[in-house]
């Protein structure tokens, strides 16, 4: 084993001065003091509404005797090493860095309509029938294993906010059935969040207030165990569902309290968009991808979900991209049904510009002998393929991670004999970010077509 050098620094080192400290950003001579083992491993899920375009093949699976369509979604058409059509042209740079999945699905979404089907891609919950409630979503599983290692526990957004309701979800994390999380949806609020929680105030009054919190929170605790015991048992149950809630409460509490003893990383906002409105699609979604990216690289979390647009969105100025982007008449939900020549291609190509980016971003961003997005796992996708609205064989890309074992370059298809549930991806994901977890959903296993396990 090779022996520090006077240059190889430890990554909480801080610099002092004034009475301040700041933490150190991610230096060169970090690289040999923080094993590869020991560096941040990070989950990120996105997901784009109203299905992908097409054409060729029923439901999702593309034709092996048909002509590959420029506009596709998917990038070629035979299974193998990628090549690229004009839709994915912005991930070609990309190519040794991403794969992509043909044929995966949550079976517990297969009885939903395509405007719900966002309910359950992080979690493969079956919503249908008797219990409409959703479940743990994948990043909440990885935050509940290793959230307490960052200030953020998670960083759920979304463009719309919020969580929506049954079937028409905002939000693509949960934290277990009937505990979804909302979505943040204003770019400044999020910075202000991640960089700047306290709001100029006092620390020492931040601490009081938190103290004061606790003590509200041990108050309703144990006023609640006298309760308890005067009620009947479908009533406890209820009582002990919300206590779980107030538990979970002052949690984040303690949680708050501790890293008030830690310093914020800096972060200078100038380039950042973030007082873009969704009239303006390109600068307000990249809003939220430099966001995520800057708060994986400050290691401010490690687990992320980002709803670019809800499967309802057609009555707000998110439904209206397609108009302010390319001039269509219609909106971007008209789009997946009409696929008008000379548009419908327009927003597939604008939709995968847009998540380029991001990935590229990471890319750049070097991080001791890699880049961020070796270290980062990232999941692209939709719930429905395509204008029909079936909730089977979901587009499904996946990226990053070089350094947590995937191994990319190529398209997978996992159709008849082969088919296996998109859980099993979750798994290997999973793995792949140290959660040691037997299953997922309905996962019959790892997906080790994608990944090295073990």
């Amino acid at each position: 084993m090779t022996s520090d050098k006077s240059w190889h620094l430890d990554r909480r080192e801080m610099l002092r001065g004034a009475g301040a400290a700041l933490a150190l950003p991610w230096l060169e001579g970090m690289s040999r003091s923080q094993p590869l083992a020991a560096r941040p491993k990070r989950l990120v899920v996105t997901y784009f509404s109203y299905g992908a375009y097409m054409p060729t093949g029923p439901h999702g699976i593309t034709d092996p005797e048909q002509p590959h369509h420029d506009w596709s979604w998917w990038p070629c058409r035979d299974a193998g090493p990628l090549s690229f059509n004009k839709a994915s042209a912005p991930f070609e740079p990309l190519r040794e860095h991403l794969s992509y999945l043909q044929g995966l699905d949550h079976q517990g979404g297969h009885k939903l309509g395509g405007h719900s089907s966002g309910d359950v891609f992080a979690t493969g919950a079956d919503m249908a029938g008797t219990r409409p409630t959703n479940d743990v979503s994948i990043d909440q599983v990885a935050a509940a294993t290793h959230g307490h290692l960052t200030r953020h526990d998670s960083l759920v957004l979304g463009t719309e906010g919020g969580t929506g309701t049954y079937g028409q979800a905002k939000t693509l994390s949960h934290r277990g059935p009937g505990r979804p999380i909302p979505a943040l949806h204003r770019p400044r609020e999020i910075f202000d969040r991640l960089f700047r929680p306290y709001a100029g105030k006092d620390l020492g009054r931040v601490r009081d207030e938190l103290a004061c919190r606790r003590s509200i929170l041990d108050l309703v605790l144990d006023q609640s165990k006298s309760l308890e015991r005067r009620l009947g048992k479908p009533d406890q149950a209820k009582l002990e569902e919300y206590l779980d809630t107030i538990r979970a409460a002052e949690q984040r509490v303690e949680r708050t309290d501790r890293w008030t003893h830690t310093p914020l990383p800096e972060v200078d906002e100038t380039g950042l968009r973030l007082d873009a409105t969704p009239k303006e699609p390109e600068d307000f979604v990249r809003a939220f991808y430099d966001l995520l990216h800057l708060a994986l690289w400050t290691d401010l979390t490690r687990y992320a979900t980002f709803m670019t647009e809800s499967e309802q969105s057609t009555s707000n100025d998110l439904g209206n991209y397609s108009n302010y982007l390319l001039g269509y008449a219609g909106n971007t939900h008209d789009i997946a049904h009409k696929r008008p020549e000379g548009i419908s291609g327009q927003w597939e190509l604008w939709r995968a510009t847009q998540h380029a980016y991001f990935l590229d971003k990471l890319r750049s961003t070097q991080e001791g002998d890699g880049n961020l997005l070796d270290h980062t796992v990232v999941l692209w996708g939709s719930a429905h393929p395509h204008q029909s609205h079936n909730t089977q064989n979901y587009p499904i890309q996946v990226a990053g991670g070089g350094s947590l074992g995937f191994r990319h370059g190529a398209l997978h298809r996992f159709v008849d004999a082969d088919k296996v549930p998109l859980a099993n991806l979750f798994v290997s994901m999973l793995h792949a970010v140290d959660v040691p977890v037997a299953g997922f959903a309905d996962s019959s296993g790892a997906l080790t077509s994608l990944r090295r396990e073990g």
